[in-house]
């Protein structure tokens, strides 16, 4: 399989949908024209915020001392998006805002007055990415004008375990449309609904997708927290190009009912924050079954409440780690940072060994490409026919496609959903036969390398760093990666910042097994206050020659 259809580090040219340029945009080695360290000049005043890199556990303090109220900081967010994601740099990462997010917050305060608290979220700003259902005044659309309009009857399950948490829904991320499983040349971060969403470190270069918007948002402080969703890199690679903390969490801890599928087998939601005791806060909020989602069963007696309880700075003293051989020789600019961080894990107290997992996982991808063709069609059809959306099938999304071409498919085609609309049912052997491949072949090549090493988990570069967006060839590809051993298995893979390559941030992936995610949390946080790589964006002038 082309790994593009996930891990795309195009770059973008975006103005509005109907006026695109494109501008030039280099390899990621010519000068900035803007002079040396410095921002264009309304991203400057853009990096003086009262909540800027705000944790939840500030944000807590503040409101716990009457310093800020949930509707001040609501307040604030708003005011940032309107500021940098509508104007200034124009990022167009919140595709819209919830217009109840004033008086859900002024509801939470009046709890809190009263001595109700609900937990760490309580009173929290989240943005979600635009696949997920929200029960509410906010449209759901995957980013395509097909699903313009359409509002969900109920909350997909995490949506209500937000809520129920005293999170605030603050509003909709742009994605990649339909989560980058649209066309073979499609462009990371656009969709026909939302625009071009913007890298926040320099503004010609993607954002990555398909959580594009989600990505942008946190990194840009333009909410305390965000949630996107991957089948194969979705969290992890916009997460690595927007300096976060992305946490792609067993497929089963969270449920997925009430998300616009894609993979019945690999899709899931994950946070995406700025710190990993955030994403340990938001993991845990959300996780449990869901008799919608029978996947979710599996988690049975393996989730945690709080995974905030495996958060120890000295997590990595004596534990054993396997680095990605291949991941270490090359071209790649990112390959400096990762041979950094090797040596920062050993000076930490770990073991690492050089390990071979992509040599077995690679010959996979083809199977998990048929997976992906056949679970889509069998999954969008089930959603849409009972959404109350205009369009019922995947043939109706095709036919608007195609007779709204001009603002529908300016830029690319939907040879995917096409392809994936000609196929048979789940029963198909030729799906039995890929999945069995895929899945359980990822599962058994991340497996074995663990025990046959004794490790406690795998390490490797999570994506090249940013490239440029091309609207009329589509993303780039090339570098390293590597969120697809983690994506077939379903296995959780968490990204942390791991240090920059021009300006351009690079993330370092932990993966584990099933259910491994509180060991891997203690693995990426022992790694975070280590190396302190995280670096808030200043919205940089495009790379020019």
């Amino acid at each position: 399989m082309n790994r593009r259809l996930f891990l795309r580090n195009g770059s973008l040219a975006g103005l509005a949908l109907s006026s695109f340029s494109l501008v030039a945009c280099s390899a990621g080695s010519e000068k900035n024209t803007t002079p040396e360290g410095e921002a264009p000049t309304d991203a400057a005043a853009a990096t003086n915020f009262e909540l800027h890199e705000a944790t939840v556990a500030a944000l807590q303090e503040k409101m716990k001392s009457g310093q800020l109220t949930a509707r001040r900081i609501t307040e604030l967010y708003l005011e940032r998006i309107e500021s940098i994601d509508k104007s200034g740099p124009q990022l167009r990462s919140v595709i819209e805002v919830n217009p109840d997010a004033l008086s859900i917050a002024d509801t939470l305060d009046q709890e809190r007055k009263n001595g109700k608290l609900r937990g760490p979220l309580h009173g929290i700003p989240v943005l979600i990415k635009d696949n997920i259902d929200t029960a509410d005044q906010q449209q759901t659309t995957a980013g395509s004008l097909a699903l313009a309009g359409h509002k969900a009857t109920q909350d997909a399950f995490i949506v209500r375990k937000l809520r129920e948490a005293g999170a605030i829904v603050l509003g909709k991320t742009n994605l990649s449309e339909w989560a980058n499983f649209r066309s073979t040349r499609s462009t990371s971060g656009w969709s026909s609904r939302g625009g071009q969403t913007k890298n926040p470190y320099i503004l010609d270069r993607t954002p990555s997708g398909s959580s594009a918007g989600s990505g942008a948002a946190a990194s840009a402080n333009l909410c305390a927290l965000a949630i996107g969703t991957e089948t194969d890199g979705s969290i992890v690679s916009p997460s690595s190009c927007s300096g976060l903390v992305g946490f792609k969490p067993t497929v089963g801890l969270w449920s997925r009912s009430g998300i616009i599928p894609i993979s019945t087998t690999q899709d899931t939601a994950g946070p995406m924050t700025r710190t990993v005791q955030d994403a340990a806060i938001l993991l845990g909020a959300l996780a449990g079954e869901d008799a919608a989602d029978a996947v979710t069963k599996e988690s049975a007696g393996k989730t945690q409440p709080d995974y905030t309880k495996f958060l120890d700075p000295s997590g990595l003293k004596g534990k054993r780690l396997g680095v990605e051989k291949g991941h270490l020789t090359g071209a790649s600019d990112a390959i400096p940072l990762l041979k950094q961080a090797v040596e920062l894990l050993k000076a930490q107290g770990a073991t690492v060994v050089e390990v071979e997992v992509e040599k077995l996982t690679d010959p996979l991808g083809e199977a998990e490409y048929d997976v992906l063709l056949y679970e889509f069609k069998d999954g969008v059809n089930k959603y849409l026919a009972t959404a109350g959306a205009g369009v019922k099938t995947l043939t109706d999304v095709i036919r608007f496609n195609t007779e709204n071409k001009a603002k529908a498919m300016p830029f690319f085609q939907q040879e995917i959903l096409e392809t994936s609309n000609k196929l048979e049912g789940l029963s198909s052997a030729k799906y039995q036969a890929a999945l069995r491949k895929s899945h359980q072949g990822a599962r058994t090549a991340i497996d074995s390398v663990l025990r046959e090493h004794k490790l406690d988990g795998l390490v490797a570069i999570t994506n090249a760093p940013a490239r440029c967006i091309d609207l009329i060839n589509g993303d780039s590809g090339g570098g390293p990666g590597f969120s697809s051993p983690a994506a077939m298995a379903g296995y959780p893979h968490i990204t942390v910042p791991m240090g920059q390559v021009h300006g351009l941030p690079v993330g370092l992936s932990f993966v584990g097994g099933a259910y491994q995610e509180g060991p891997l949390l203690t693995l990426a946080y022992a790694y975070e206050q280590a190396s302190k790589k995280r670096v808030a964006p200043e919205f940089k002038a495009p790379f020019v020659g």
